[in-house]
């Protein structure tokens, strides 16, 4: 802490000063408006998105003897509405991953049990219907969940909450898709109890901002409601976006350069003089929400939902058997892997003067598959040396969940509620296209290498040896993860008139087991069916106080502790192939304290928040091929510390008629406080190969910038129309470190203090990086007969300047050169942000 004590007295007044002085713009939206523009677009699905509501603060000043009012957040809350501003670089709020922050629709949770991440894209494209949202920032305290330390997200899709309207929009861009049509009806709800509502969504682009991705999706939305009487409302909820988009890989400076763009993509070819990718994702899980609102009295009520999902997300790979690799920047075909500078200059000579060398050889795949005539379990033909496969996760999710809400007298407020929840997760290899030969075969080539002449071994399912495959045939790994989630939580809000509190406590019980569906070759006994039953209990308190200093200045200090059990994809070593779990399993336990002050005049408005969390006993598992082992290896994480400190600042401040400037910053230091233990095993063997202490401490937390600033300028015109331009600041950006590069074997033979010992230890800083974003658009009030109508017309620039060099993140490759210690044998992969892009839209509402 001392250490982050002296950097925030140097930091602080600098980062007020730059958002009280640096001259730019921003946008602020009437709610209509942003609802039908969409000018931030599909920005990444697991970045935690901030969605406020337009209330503000009362603007009567308390005096003595009078109850002053609670703090409102609202929609023009000046730092988290300027939060927008920071997702071109992944900005993640308070550097916490996506894991830690609650989503609900219509009471249901959609938050993955796997992982803990929210996919927003399953409910892309449907913001005429996504509009109505509740959001808890940070700590404090909401009447639907018990929250997580990020916040929580309450949308309200009822068809009885839609405002009454028909609208349809068009919109035009050059971003992940370039058309986008969308159309919604809702009745409101009718004199005779029922409320419906409908919507509708296609997004399409033939080839996105990046060679070789596209983008095909649709969406649909259907909610029905029926107000039975006074007290009872039943709803229900229906919504699916079935989606294909071609991907985009990152990869090495190298790639960049030979290529002449730092929008390079190796995942796409030519196949008969059309563009085909190699990599693209595929999904379809629509969900079912059934809810029920009980207006119990007029100062009680019950919340209950109940929801079903189901259906699957498939990423489309190459995959090969006894064949080279084939995609276009294994490294050792390139310049960096020669050992001479003659060859070097040769295959850099090449690569820039063949640019088709660059991408995937379809013509050359589809050759060799249709020359490799063999006999296999009696079946002869040509054996597909390289296929498509479908990397597959079939997901089936129930859920039920009930919250009860009741005021108790004229000062507390009372919550409480019950969720549980299952998971089902099945995960497996499909083939999607043998790629012009007429079979593929179900074998490890590892296990064949490893143990020459077994015939068990090599067998990825040990009870159907040598099966050949065609299309649609599941193969190589098979297994389903089940999980068990029951959660119960009860919070209390009380408010005096100088000082308000709120105390809550939760407790949460997980059960989860590996079920194998194959028996694997090398794991005959420990492959196939279910695995043992790991449970945790898990609990949590919070509590917090806001000092009403005034109707208009508030000073507040909240705290929480609680302990959450680890995702299921850090618990089994290699559940690819064996139900054989980590053997120190912990629940992580955190640690989190945030506080500020919050001016709320209805003009001026100034926001300073410090937070602090403190992560401990974390737990990952890294899969990757070690060139040392010659072999697929895990590396199991175990006593994972992080700490999380920083500055959350905002400013909105008038300056004339319509004009008004708008700044906010973060000002962070995210670093791992702990060494942490890897246990190191591969997959054809149950030996423990290693156990190794990885010198992770003080290295920085990396995917996201850890300063991030923006100032801008907004106007609102008389006549209904708007304009905004700011500019962006994004500083401390760090690649996450590979923690295999900082264990002794990875330095042994070093010298402390050398460059080549510094190079391996070395964490990979990015540049500070900067971006310009435009925005505007007015709104028309038409009218034929007795029909009045509403027409939006908008427009957004991102990144005005044309800056093509920042660097939004990457990683550290897993793979390391123990014999040489040369980190430029697998160097870091980079993915860059869009040049110039834009968003038009144009609207209709009646």
């Amino acid at each position: 802490m001392n250490r982050s004590a002296r950097f925030f007295s140097k930091r602080l007044f600098a980062g007020i000063g730059f958002v009280l002085a640096a001259p730019a713009v921003f946008a602020q939206v009437k709610k209509d408006s942003v609802n039908a523009l969409e000018l931030k677009d599909d920005i990444k699905s697991n970045i935690p998105v901030v969605v406020l509501d337009e209330n503000d603060a009362d603007n009567n000043v308390g005096s003595s003897g009078q109850s002053i009012s609670s703090i409102l957040y609202g929609g023009r809350d000046p730092y988290y509405s300027g939060v927008f501003n920071f997702n071109v670089a992944r900005f993640k709020l308070r550097g916490y991953d996506a894991s830690y922050f609650d989503t609900y629709i219509n009471g249901a949770p959609v938050r993955n049990l796997t992982n803990g991440y929210t996919s927003w894209s399953l409910w892309g494209g449907l913001n005429d219907v996504m509009h109505s949202r509740q959001t808890s920032n940070g700590l404090r305290p909401v009447d639907f969940a018990y929250g997580d330390i990020g916040g929580a997200n309450y949308i309200d899709t009822r068809a009885s909450k839609q405002r009454k309207e028909l609208s349809v929009s068009y919109a035009q861009s050059n971003r992940n898709y370039n058309n986008r049509v969308m159309a919604s009806w809702n009745t409101g709800m009718m004199a005779n109890g029922w409320a419906f509502s409908l919507a509708a969504s296609f997004r399409y682009a033939g080839e996105g901002y990046v060679q070789g991705t596209y983008y095909n999706g649709a969406s649909y939305f259907a909610s029905v409601d029926k107000k039975i009487n006074k007290n009872h409302l039943l709803s229900f909820t229906t919504f699916g976006t079935p989606t294909v988009s071609g991907g985009q890989s990152a990869v090495t400076q190298e790639m960049y350069d030979l290529a002449g763009s730092n929008f390079y993509n190796p995942s796409w070819g030519y196949q008969q003089g059309k563009k085909r990718s190699s990599n693209y994702t595929s999904s379809y899980q629509p969900y079912f929400i059934l809810n029920h609102e009980w207006t119990l009295n007029n100062k009680s009520s019950l919340k209950t939902s109940a929801s079903y999902t189901f259906g699957e997300r498939a990423r489309t790979v190459l995959d090969w058997y006894n064949a080279p690799d084939p995609r276009p920047d294994y490294y050792r075909n390139l310049p960096s892997y020669a050992t001479d500078a003659a060859t070097k200059q040769m295959l850099t000579d090449y690569y820039h003067n063949n640019p088709d060398a660059l991408q995937v050889n379809w013509d050359n795949l589809y050759d060799i598959n249709r020359h490799g005539t063999t006999t296999i379990n009696g079946k002869t033909g040509n054996l597909s040396r390289y296929i498509m496969e479908d990397r597959v996760t079939n997901t089936k999710k129930a859920n039920f969940n009930s919250v009860y809400n009741t005021t108790i007298g004229k000062r507390q407020e009372f919550t409480a509620g019950i969720t549980y929840s299952r998971q089902e997760d099945r995960n497996f290899e499909r083939v999607n296209d043998l790629l012009g030969g007429d079979f593929f075969v179900n074998l490890n080539q590892f296990a064949e290498r490893d143990f020459p002449g077994n015939g068990n071994v090599n067998q990825y399912d040990i009870d159907n040896p040598n099966r050949t495959l065609q299309k649609g045939d599941k193969f190589g790994y098979d297994y389903t993860m089940t999980l068990n989630e029951a959660k119960a939580f009860a919070q209390t809000v009380v408010k005096f008139d100088h000082v308000d509190f709120f105390l809550g406590a939760n407790y949460t019980y997980t059960s989860m087991w590996r079920t194998g569906n194959v028996r694997n070759g090398l794991y005959p006994d420990n492959s196939k069916g279910k695995s043992d039953t790991y449970t945790f209990n898990n609990a949590g308190v919070k509590g917090g106080v806001t000092y009403k200093l005034d109707g208009r200045n508030y000073l507040f200090a909240n705290a929480s502790y609680n302990t959450r059990a680890p995702f299921v994809e850090n618990v089994f070593i290699s559940p690819r192939n064996r139900n054989t779990a980590q053997a120190d399993l912990r629940s992580e336990k955190i640690f989190t304290a945030e506080a500020g002050y919050v001016l709320n005049w209805e003009k001026l408005k100034f926001r300073l928040n410090g937070y602090y969390s403190n992560f401990a006993d974390g737990m990952d598992v890294l899969s990757y091929y070690d060139d040392s082992y010659q072999n697929l290896v895990n590396y199991a994480l175990t006593n994972i510390g992080k700490e999380h400190i920083g500055l959350e600042i905002g400013l909105e401040a008038p300056i004339y008629k319509g004009l008004s400037l708008k700044a906010a910053a973060n000002i962070g230091r995210y670093y791992y406080n702990t060494r942490q233990n890897a246990v190191v095993t591969v997959d054809n063997s149950s030996a423990i190969l290693a156990n190794e202490t990885v010198y992770a401490k003080n290295y920085r937390i990396g995917q996201t910038p850890q300063e991030a600033y923006t100032v801008g300028l907004n106007y609102q015109g008389k006549r209904n129309w708007f304009a905004n331009v700011n500019f962006n600041y994004f500083d401390q950006m760090w690649l996450d470190m590979n923690p295999i590069r900082r264990t002794e074997r990875a330095t042994a033979g070093l010298k402390p203090g050398t460059d080549a010992w510094n190079n391996v230890l070395a964490q990979t800083q990015l540049p500070s990086q900067y971006t310009v974003d435009l925005y505007g658009g007015k709104t028309f009030s038409l009218r034929t007969g007795k029909i009045r109508s509403t027409l939006v017309l908008t427009a957004g620039i991102n990144n005005l300047l044309d800056n093509k060099k920042f660097v939004t993140g990457g990683f550290e490759q897993l793979r390391f050169d123990y014999t040489d210690k040369n980190v430029n044998k697998f160097p870091a992969k980079y993915y860059y942000a869009y040049g110039l892009n834009y968003f038009v839209s144009v609207g209709l509402r009646m």
